[in-house]
Formats: C-alpha cells, sequence, structure tokens
C-alpha cells in the first residue's frame, strides 16, 4: 500500500513543474497591456483559446513576443499588425471585412435561398390530355368487356 501511494504521489507532482510565466514588466500599463493582447490575440494551434490560456508552443512563443515588443516601445495595434502580419487575420477574433469574408457569408445563404426555391418552385399542371393516356372504349367495346367480365365471373 505504501508503495502505491508513493508512485501516486510522485505521479502528482509532475504537475508542478508545470511552466508559469512570470514576467517582469516595466510598468502597470505595459502589464495592462500584455494582458489585453493576450486575451484578444487567438492560438493558430488550438484555434479558439486566447494564447494568454493556451499552453502550445506557439502560443508561448507568441506570449513572448508580444512582451518583448511591448518593452521596445510598440503599442497594441503595431503589435497586433505585427501578429496578423506574421499568422494572418485568423489571430484576431474580429477579422476585417474582405471579399474572402463576405463570400464566406453570402455564398452559404445564397444557396440555401436557391435550394428553397427549387424545392417550392411551381410545377405545371398536369391538363386531362396528360392524365389519360389509354384511349376510351366504344360502345361495341365496352358491351364486349362487359360480356367477358359477366362469362369469367359464371
Amino acid at each position: 500500500m505504501r508503495k502505491l501511494t508513493a508512485l501516486f504521489l510522485l505521479l502528482l507532482s509532475f504537475s508542478s513543474f508545470a511552466a508559469i510565466d512570470a514576467f517582469n514588466f516595466s510598468s502597470a500599463e505595459q502589464e495592462k497591456d500584455y494582458h489585453a493582447l493576450t486575451q484578444e490575440l487567438r492560438c493558430p494551434q488550438c484555434q479558439n483559446n486566447n494564447i494568454a490560456d493556451s499552453n502550445a508552443t506557439i502560443a508561448v512563443d507568441m506570449r513572448h513576443k508580444v512582451l518583448e515588443l511591448l518593452q521596445k516601445g510598440h503599442s497594441k495595434q503595431e503589435i497586433v499588425d505585427y501578429m496578423v502580419d506574421r499568422y494572418g487575420h485568423f489571430v484576431t477574433y474580429d477579422p476585417p471585412l474582405t471579399v474572402a469574408t463576405i463570400a464566406l457569408w453570402v455564398i452559404p445563404a445564397m444557396l440555401v435561398i436557391f435550394g428553397v426555391v427549387i424545392l417550392f418552385r411551381r410545377q405545371p399542371k398536369a391538363t386531362q390530355s396528360t392524365v389519360t393516356t389509354a384511349p376510351l372504349l366504344s360502345d361495341d367495346e365496352k358491351q364486349r368487356l362487359h360480356n367477358l367480365l359477366k362469362e369469367k365471373k359464371s
């Protein structure tokens, strides 16, 4: 039992080696900007996590780059522009309105409208000539059919 407990405690202790970023900021304003930027930049690997919440290697690198650029005196917008230039508009949660983003919204809507139009498009009404394909029987043929059916019953 003691060995099992020791093994459990050993495995539990590995979580204490997880890295925690401890940065030294030159001002409270710089720290505020850092936290704001890391909250608004998206991790390219984690898809919907911001770089503050992600432990992916690229997110760690991005956090370090944000701090480096802040310490060099870059503004928040300059840092966002740097990240967009490097990783694309995906790193921002609010991409600009471009032809591509308009197409992403308009094309699916147009396909839905097109499908609804096709589904509810009025079909031409059938006329009597298209419904009746067999010619009508003459009186002699009707009498002969009647006699045949009568013979079959008996």
